[in-house]
């Protein structure tokens, strides 16, 4: 199940060097993570940063070296309005200094060509540091359906950008597993794997993405049927952050640990 990691969200906010050994532990060969913890970051955790800190970064690259586990996302790269994708460079070279191998994004900007340009950018930046770029989709974003994200990276130079698949994401679009099987496989870069309720459980569609997902089988999502209709050799990260679930370290950890068991239960 080497195919299997901890996304950032999931941990909320803990450190990148108890992450890493939190996925070897718990048998996941990768995480996800970004530069800074999210915003939400659970008070048990102190606050890191592998922009600033060398030495976290130096002991975080000794740790995946020693385990096995490799970041497969670099998250925190999201287009948004008024912002110049340039500015990331240093970020990417930490990224890549880590070993990442993908970058994620998100489109936040409603101005389409501009967006559009940033991301073309974008995607060269992440291909000169030999890392790929995964694009995201969710019903918020200016970019809120499959249709949508697959012109998209269609437009930019080809091969450049793939898909990224969130399941809540996905369903909620109103994706199906019809859509899923009219992809090109090889437009497909990457999944993210959580379940959700049978309703949406808050009006803010980022506070139930946030904080009030469900672990793999607790929901309603056709998830055997859709890891069945994706390539094996796709990467998948748990993504299920619960906020009701935590108060601190330990719960963590016997959260990710539930959540491993769960998509274990549905990859196999």
């Amino acid at each position: 199940m080497k195919r299997l990691g901890i996304e950032l969200q999931t941990v909320f906010g803990m450190p990148p060097v108890e992450h890493v050994l939190l996925a070897a532990e718990s048998g996941c060969g990768h995480i996800s993570t970004a530069l800074t913890p999210v915003p939400w970051k659970l008070e048990c955790f102190p606050p890191w940063s592998l922009r600033e800190d060398v030495a976290l970064r130096r002991e975080t690259l000794a740790v995946l070296n020693d385990s096995g586990v490799t970041i497969s996302l670099a998250e925190g790269f999201a287009i948004r309005p008024g912002t110049d994708v340039t500015n990331y460079g240093n970020d990417l070279d930490i990224m890549m200094e880590l070993g990442a191998e993908a970058v994620s994004t998100v489109c936040l900007d409603f101005d389409q060509n501009r967006g559009f340009d940033q991301l073309a950018m974008l995607a060269q930046l992440v291909a000169d540091r030999n890392m790929k770029l995964y694009l995201e989709f969710a019903p918020p974003h200016p970019i809120n359906t499959l249709e949508k994200a697959l012109r998209l990276i269609q437009e930019v130079e080809p091969g450049q950008i793939k898909l990224l698949i969130d399941t809540m994401h996905f369903f909620r679009s109103g994706a199906t597993l019809s859509s899923l099987a009219t992809i090109d496989p090889d437009l497909i870069g990457y999944v993210q794997l959580c379940d959700v309720a049978v309703n949406p459980t808050s009006d803010d569609y980022f506070q139930e993405a946030c904080f009030d997902r469900r672990l793999p089988g607790e929901g309603v999502l056709p998830l055997q049927e859709f890891v069945k209709a994706i390539s094996p050799a796709l990467t998948v990260g748990l993504e299920v952050p619960i906020i009701s679930r935590l108060a601190n370290e330990l719960d963590v950890r016997d959260m990710v640990r539930e959540a491993v068991s769960a998509a274990r239960k549905i990859l196999i």
